[in-house]
């Protein structure tokens, strides 16, 4: 059998593996979409909820997922960023740091559940935050850390070596050499991994649990400390423990979620191409 053929078939299987992956997906999304689309009204996306959830719309949901979002955010990039910078840039290659290395490997593949358990009894009960944004907040930045660090990493590693070097013989130290010449260079991966931890966190039910989540507030969210209505936990709620709810009602929730998380990563996607275009190398 000679080359090309080889590849010819090589690709083919390739291809109908797409395919197998592709089309599950696209299904579920076509479902979604048809069945979801009759409930997206402005009094559904804007109204306050009504009847125990069984009537009205859905914003302080939307509202909550945001604040939680957003949270999650403010503290976990910070850290995250800063950490994977420490174990790249400073860190030496000894025990310890392979320990760490280790650690944030094993981490990022920790059930949410066990993140969620973690953040009532140090979030709620310990730190008495109570069930709140906070709490809620602080547990998912802990869950999507592992992911941040990881993907900050392998940014800055992809960055060459010789940037840092020619950088050094100029007589730039080494934060000089990482705040004008490594981190310009690696924010395409960081940020594209930093959303995609964010996406995640904006779809996980169990680490909002035990931590803030409730399922019937008509009201919008006036401080940290109060609790908050998510869309995750409320879609479950919707599926499982409401009687006679109308189906329009559950699948144009789940439309929204999916919207969210769709365009968190339209942009990350946007940035990484911005970004991209700007490199030398």
């Amino acid at each position: 059998m000679d080359t090309k053929r080889k590849e010819k078939i090589a690709f083919t299987i390739l291809f109908l593996a797409t395919i197998l992956v592709i089309t599950p997906v696209a299904l579920i999304f076509a479902l979604i979409l048809i069945r979801g689309i009759p409930a997206l009204t402005p009094e559904f996306i804007l109204g306050m909820p009504r009847e125990g959830m069984r009537a009205g719309g859905i914003f302080p949901v939307i509202v909550g997922t945001f604040y939680l979002t957003l949270g999650t955010a403010v503290f976990s990039i910070p850290f995250g960023i800063l950490a994977a910078i420490y174990l790249n840039e400073y860190a030496g290659r000894n025990w310890l740091t392979r320990v760490i290395e280790l650690a944030i490997i094993n981490l990022a593949g920790v059930p949410s559940i066990v993140y969620g358990l973690f953040g009532l009894g140090l979030f709620v009960t310990f730190l008495r935050f109570g069930a709140s944004i906070l709490a809620g907040s602080l547990t998912l930045a802990i869950m999507t850390l592992p992911v941040i660090i990881t993907a900050t990493r392998e940014a800055l590693s992809a960055v060459p070596r010789s940037f840092r070097e020619v950088s050094f013989s100029l007589g730039a130290s080494r934060w000089q050499t990482v705040r004008h010449v490594v981190l310009p260079n690696a924010i395409p991966g960081i940020l594209t991994g930093t959303i995609l931890g964010l996406s995640r966190a904006a779809g996980e039910t169990a680490p909002i649990l035990f931590t803030v989540a409730a399922f019937y507030l008509p009201r919008l969210p006036q401080s940290v400390y109060d609790q908050a209505m998510a869309l995750p936990y409320h879609i479950y709620v919707l599926s499982t423990q409401v009687p006679n709810i109308s189906v329009k009602i559950q699948y144009g929730t789940v439309l929204v979620l999916v919207g969210m998380v769709f365009i968190l990563n339209l942009i990350a996607s946007y940035l990484r191409t911005k970004f991209r275009k700007r490199k030398t190398w």
